[in-house]
């Protein structure tokens, strides 16, 4: 792939990322008053998932979606900043923390598409006994701390916070983007990691929305920058 159209490819790719987020937030708010809903106990959010499954389906669906499409997003833009300049052990690292944050965040939200709604069904139906209920509800709390804390804390945390803070390195040192992007990435990294402080019980309320929103701002506005620079590009080898 030459030049301009790894550009094209890549910018267009972080566009519809930076959007893509709206349908599943809109979608599963609707329907469960999500994710608000992540915090509610199981006698509240099982029935809502029966009730509203296929939302569910769908909201669930195409966040999955918007997560594995992270990681060709962190492949893509770790081959826009390679130059002679840039640290290839750093744009590895970099790569291999994109992986694991899909990786993560895929294993978070499985639970909704899978797990969940099983235990939903059973917790709902007439002849399941209190004793049931309670069991049930109990392996409701646990598995959604667990693979809340992988997919959250460390899918959307953690490893995407690694992956920005070493690509805006990159930036800076290469400049093969403007020196704000990579100024911005370390900004929104840095956002991304305050949320690790929950692991040791510190709770930060809806604050990883705000992180989430200013990644996402930074997933559209360094898309736009890619695809001025594609067309660029692409002008100066029509001439």
């Amino acid at each position: 792939m030459s030049t301009a159209p790894l550009y094209r490819t890549t910018g267009f790719l972080l566009i519809a990322e930076s959007l893509l987020l709206f349908l599943p937030v809109g979608i599963l708010g609707a329907a469960i008053n999500w994710p608000v809903s992540l915090n509610e106990p199981a006698n509240v959010v099982l029935p809502q998932l029966v009730n509203q499954s296929q939302a569910v389906f769908i909201g669930y669906g195409l966040y999955l979606l918007y997560s594995i499409l992270f990681f060709p997003i962190a492949l893509l833009t770790a081959q826009i900043v390679k130059t002679d300049k840039a640290n290839p052990i750093l744009l590895h690292l970099a790569v291999g923390f994109g992986l694991a944050s899909m990786i993560a965040r895929t294993l978070g939200i499985i639970r909704w598409l899978v797990a969940m709604p099983a235990l939903a069904k059973l917790y709902v139906d007439p002849s399941t006994s209190d004793a049931t209920r309670n069991a049930i509800a109990v392996v409701y709390t646990v598995l959604n701390d667990y693979a809340g804390g992988i997919g959250e804390v460390l899918g959307v945390s953690f490893f995407a916070a690694l992956w920005l803070i070493l690509i805006a390195i990159t930036i800076l040192q290469t400049q093969v983007l403007p020196r704000w992007i990579g100024l911005f990435g370390l900004l929104t990294a840095s956002l991304l990691a305050v949320q690790l402080f929950e692991l040791v019980g510190v709770d930060l309320g809806a604050f990883i929305s705000v992180s989430v929103s200013v990644l996402q701002l930074w997933f559209l506005v360094t898309g736009i920058v890619m695809l001025r620079r594609a067309q660029t590009l692409t002008k100066q080898v029509a001439h």
